[in-house]
């Protein structure tokens, strides 16, 4: 077989894209809304996803399921990374901060909707591969640091929203503290049973958590 040039991987992320759309009409009792913002399907359709799996992965990487990277790791199936960017809504003056960067692309799809991300990784190799990826395919508004997700990263803090892509039993009491008023926490809560859960903070600094669809992520590991 050939290898696949760029024209018929654009094809192959269209196809993605429309895949994410149906999903998204699908669920459309639960989010409230039968799409997601175009920003955010704008930005699947222009970021590599293929890019950020493993070699052996990448013939699957457009399809709409979570692939293999690593350490008993996956990344997420493109609806789930669309509708995690979505619920987020990150804009073009706003700062993110990402816990759990694996390879990079729900950091890449953020780079493009957001002024910053900082990103947290507790694995080092996935946070030293994500960052040369990153900065190669000349993403510059990404820092990558290994550590702890569950402490955040307080030396950019506050941040105006923040995507945790591993699942805890409640919000980790660092990472609210380092939301902004007025900011967005979107996470999988939960143990045995995961719920996408979306945490919004007043002007007050008072929380109020909405759960939405079920999901199933890996826990967050902490040091």
């Amino acid at each position: 077989m050939k290898r696949m040039k760029e024209e018929h991987l654009a094809v192959l992320r269209r196809h993605m894209v429309e895949v994410i759309e149906i999903y998204a009409d699908l669920e459309s009792e639960e989010l409230g809304k039968a799409a997601l913002d175009e920003r955010v399907m704008a930005a699947m359709l222009r970021v590599p996803r293929h890019l950020f799996v493993p070699a052996a992965a990448a013939p699957f990487a457009y399809q709409d399921m979570p692939l293999p990277i690593g350490f008993d790791k996956t990344v997420s199936q493109p609806f789930m990374v669309a509708l995690m960017a979505d619920l987020l809504a990150p804009q073009p003056h706003e700062v993110v901060l990402e816990i759990g960067t694996g390879l990079g692309y729900q950091t890449a799809i953020l780079a493009e909707l957001a002024a910053h991300v900082w990103s947290v990784e507790i694995i080092e190799e996935f946070a030293s591969h994500a960052e040369a990826l990153l900065h190669g395919l000349g993403i510059s508004n990404v820092g990558v640091r290994v550590g702890d997700g569950s402490r955040g990263w307080p030396e950019h803090a506050p941040f105006d929203k923040i995507l945790v892509t591993a699942a805890a039993e409640e919000a980790p009491p660092a990472l609210l503290e380092q939301l902004k008023p007025m900011g967005r926490l979107v996470l999988p809560m939960g143990s045995e049973e995961q719920v996408l859960t979306v945490i919004d903070k007043d002007s007050a600094g008072k929380l109020e958590a909405r759960p939405l669809i079920p999901v199933r992520f890996s826990r967050l590991e902490a040091v």
